[in-house]
């Protein structure tokens, strides 16, 4: 009896002294704060043109040393060939992965690495339509919506996407299975949440039903859902806790080509007066669509009018978005339904501009959900981000020619720290700005 308690003290004080190390890595990940967001799109396709999942896995330091803190993935799914365009938003199954882009065991693996950076992983989830291929248009053709006479499956209107087949939200039997499969990926394979394409197109009350089991589902855990539209009701009924930033977008663009730089302030507000507390919009220079037809480089003229649109975008209200490949420079519009080559050693200069910003960013609350106030120019867009710690004024160049703005009184003759430089100077009457440039000054 004594050796056999002996053994069992051994055996217990050897658990107690296994090295710390062990515990750390069991660890949960926690999502950050929706309003402390900083997100990476990712497109396989620009990654490699097989076994991408792996090879994004293999670029996590890159990605992750940009200071952003969610990875979301676009469809990884099986694609249809029926009619089909090769578009990964052509889904013929749910729960299953391209061999294109790897396996389901690769996938898990890329949603480990991520939480052991600390970034939480969301998935593009395409709720509006399926391929034609998917099986459920032939073992439940109810589950579709039909044309005039009730005997064929159309496309969804008013897109007229002709490579998918449109979906019946009638229908509450196709309900339950599209929240089944959202589950999957929830609770077998551990991600975070869903970006859901054509949000608007679906139900709101679609949603609430979904993202409410979603969330029991998850236990413990939160996720994070984004709705690629721009309804508020994305909010009030559907429970999202982001949406995308499109008007804003529109107007930066009209801004950069000449319209008032004043702009940009009403249409900040217009989208955040009618936003719901705690939600946020996701404002973006680029993403996956409009990098078919422009990358930011060209859209804003060149790669100095591309980092100004990217301040003018990310702090007037956070909700960061950086598209993967934009980092670099990429200066060709990508098609995302073929693999796209992107070098990832080009333009290391914008790559670090990058990150310095994104960490200005994280390490400043008030830059990305201060409290803003906004001095009115033409060609410069000037604002001042504060709480009760901070205060921070930013001015943007939109033009492609220097321009000089006046200081607002309360910056007049006030000492500040140029972020960007580091270097302290004291504000006079004036700002002279080269093209394009941008200051953003910390009070002292």
């Amino acid at each position: 009896m004594k050796k056999l308690l002996l053994s069992l003290s051994i055996l217990a004080l050897l658990a107690a002294c296994r090295p710390a190390k062990e515990a750390k890595t069991t660890e949960a990940f926690e999502l950050p704060a929706v309003d402390d967001i900083a997100m990476y799109q990712v497109n396989p396709r620009v990654f490699a043109p097989e076994n991408s999942l792996n090879a994004v896995a293999a670029h996590i330091d890159s990605i992750r040393d940009l200071g952003v803190n969610i990875m979301w993935v676009m469809p990884i799914y099986p694609i249809g060939i029926e009619k089909g365009k090769n578009s990964p938003y052509c889904i013929s199954d749910y729960k299953a992965i391209a061999p294109e882009f790897g396996t389901i065991d690769d996938f898990k693996n890329l949603a480990k690495v991520c939480h052991e950076h600390g970034m939480g992983i969301i998935l593009d989830w395409v709720a509006n339509h399926t391929a034609w291929d998917h099986p459920w248009v032939k073992e439940h053709p109810d589950w579709y919506t039909r044309d005039e006479k009730a005997d064929t499956i159309i496309c969804p209107q008013p897109w007229n996407w002709e490579d998918v087949a449109d979906l019946n939200y009638d229908n509450k039997d196709m309900r339950e299975a599209m929240i089944d499969a959202m589950k999957f990926w929830i609770v077998e394979v551990g991600i975070d949440g869903f970006r859901c394409d054509v949000a608007d197109g679906v139900p709101a009350d679609f949603w609430k039903d979904a993202i409410d089991q979603l969330r029991a589902a998850a236990g413990d855990r939160k996720i994070l859902m984004l709705a690629e539209g721009k309804n508020v009701d994305n909010f009030t009924v559907g429970g999202f806790d982001m949406n995308y930033g499109w008007d804003y977008k529109d107007v930066l663009v009209k801004v950069f080509k000449g319209a008032p730089a004043s702009d940009l302030i009403q249409a900040d507000k217009a989208e955040y007066d009618s936003l719901p507390a705690g939600k946020v919009k996701l404002r973006f220079t680029t993403n996956h669509d409009h990098s078919t037809e422009a990358t930011p480089c060209v859209e804003f003229t060149n790669d100095r009018g591309a980092m100004a649109a990217y301040v003018a975008s990310i702090f007037p209200h956070g909700g960061a978005l950086i598209y993967g490949s934009q980092e670099v420079g990429y200066p060709e519009p990508i098609n995302f339904f073929k693999y796209v080559p992107v070098d990832w050693t080009a333009k290391p200069e914008i790559y670090q501009e990058y990150k310095q910003l994104i960490g200005l960013y994280n390490e400043h609350p008030a830059l990305r959900k201060g409290r803003l106030t906004a001095f009115p120019d033409n060609d410069v867009f000037m604002f001042e981000r504060s709480d009760s710690d901070e205060r921070f004024l930013i001015a943007v160049n939109v033009r492609n020619e220097a321009k000089s703005v006046n200081i607002p009184d309360a910056w007049k003759g006030q000492n500040v720290e140029d972020k960007m430089t580091d270097q302290d100077l004291k504000l006079e009457d004036s700002l002279n700005l080269k093209p394009f440039e941008y200051r953003i000054f910390e009070v002292e």
